[in-house]
């Protein structure tokens, strides 16, 4: 059998190998050589360096590379490990990797908490927790009036803080979530579990048939 590497194949910039990269997550090796061909597409879309930039992040999502949202630029920054403001190949299939279907739930009660604090605090506070259902809110396209939202935000808050110390540690969100375990059906994508090279684009919302999980 001749050797298929002999021309130097170009990866790009914080490339790494998909058998490591496969160990430390969900993903097989196959499926993480699908989600490289996805990330040169997606690093490609606006700015041709290998990495993913905020605004080709938000085009991705949103179809939109200029709209502004708090939700966007949270999973941003969480994707963004190194904190360089791009993100990288491996950064990107780690991140991605708890969104699977088989990545423990722990993992995706950690992420979602990190989502909400906001300032990095290791707590989240009240008015965090606003700011990220008013980014939801706008982000469903639902328009609910500020004592509506005070109320969701006082009652949602009231129930987590068990301590009653004006914010919400870890343990507290860990059973805030079990017992509202709808907070975290979003850190699931269905279609994780069936990655091909035709993948279609990342979006937040699965397209795949719920019957096939």
């Amino acid at each position: 059998m001749g050797c298929i590497c002999s021309k130097e194949v170009k990866h790009t910039p914080g490339y790494e190998d998909p058998a490591l990269l496969a160990k430390e997550t969900p993903f097989s090796v196959s499926e993480v050589e699908a989600l490289y061909e996805l990330f040169k597409k997606l690093s490609s879309s606006i700015i041709n360096d290998g990495l993913i930039h905020k605004e080709e992040f938000q085009l991705a999502l949103f179809r939109n590379r200029n709209r502004r949202n708090l939700f966007a630029d949270r999973i941003f920054d969480l994707f963004d490990l190194r904190r360089n403001g791009v993100i990288e190949f491996g950064e990107f299939v780690r991140s991605l990797g708890v969104f699977h279907p088989n990545a423990p739930v722990e993992d995706k009660i950690k992420f979602a908490f990190r989502l909400y604090d906001l300032r990095r605090t290791g707590f989240i506070e009240r008015e965090e927790l606003k700011e990220m259902v008013i980014a939801l809110l706008h982000e469903s396209d639902l328009v609910l009036s500020e004592d509506v939202i005070e109320t969701i935000v006082d009652k949602t808050f009231g129930d987590a803080d068990l301590k009653g110390d004006g914010k919400i540690d870890e343990d507290e969100w860990k059973q805030f979530v079990a017992k509202n375990p709808s907070l975290i059906k979003n850190m699931t994508l269905p279609y994780l579990k069936d990655i091909t090279l035709a993948f279609p684009s990342f979006v937040l919302t699965s397209e795949v048939e719920e019957s096939e999980i």
